[in-house]
């Protein structure tokens, strides 16, 4: 080197690492290309919710917790076959409900009474839609209570009434989960509601009468 000339940096392309995850769609192609940390981190961004779910649906604290973790194992063998046809919140819900509802098929639980259908007449012809969302239920309860109410609800009734009053599903998918029918699917929903409310206002009376 002669007199004069300084001495270049060391190229630093070495050094550089791999930059943050800083959301939702960087975390779930990191993960897709076998990013531990990606994982980890669409597992902080969705415990809760899946958590919630599971909960919901089993009204059991224990097997809330194993079957969440049962549903991120699953996540973690099937994240490769994410396509974004949908949000992932939305596939991620979908991959848990069917962790569940595998559990509940193996173990035998009460799920939903198959046989007690609505008349066949009725789903022939036109009806009340007892399907439709139920506005006496919301608003004027306060969320715990509500919570407490649905966790003592018999386990089919609370099933659909998750599956369509909080997570959203249509009856037609419902059917499609429980293999059962839609007027099988919308008569457990409509049980569920009249169950809910009669918890509701049983609840209301004790509260009143301390």
């Amino acid at each position: 080197m002669s007199a004069g000339q300084t001495e270049s940096k060391p190229a630093q392309h070495h050094l550089r690492r791999n930059p943050p995850i800083v959301g939702e769609a960087e975390a779930i192609a990191a993960a897709q290309a076998g990013d531990e940390k990606a994982f980890e981190t669409l597992y902080a961004l969705h415990k809760r919710r899946v958590y919630s779910l599971c909960l919901r649906m089993l009204g059991n604290v224990a097997a809330a917790e194993d079957l969440t973790q049962d549903a991120f194992l699953q996540l973690y063998r099937k994240i490769g076959t994410f396509r974004g046809d949908s949000a992932f919140s939305t596939w991620l819900h979908r991959l848990a409900v069917n962790v569940v509802l595998m559990h509940l098929r193996k173990k035998g639980l009460p799920q939903i009474s198959l046989e007690e259908a609505l008349e066949p007449s009725q789903d022939d012809g036109p009806r009340k839609d007892i399907g439709a969302r139920d506005l006496r239920l919301s608003g004027s309860i306060d969320r715990v209570t509500l919570e407490r109410a649905v966790e003592n609800l018999p386990p089919g009734y609370r099933l659909v009434f998750v599956l369509h009053d909080v997570e959203g599903y249509e009856h037609n998918e419902i059917a499609d989960m429980l293999s059962c029918s839609i007027g099988n699917s919308k008569s457990q929903l409509h049980k569920a509601r009249m169950k809910l409310r009669d918890l509701l206002r049983t609840g209301q009376r004790k509260e009143a009468a301390v």
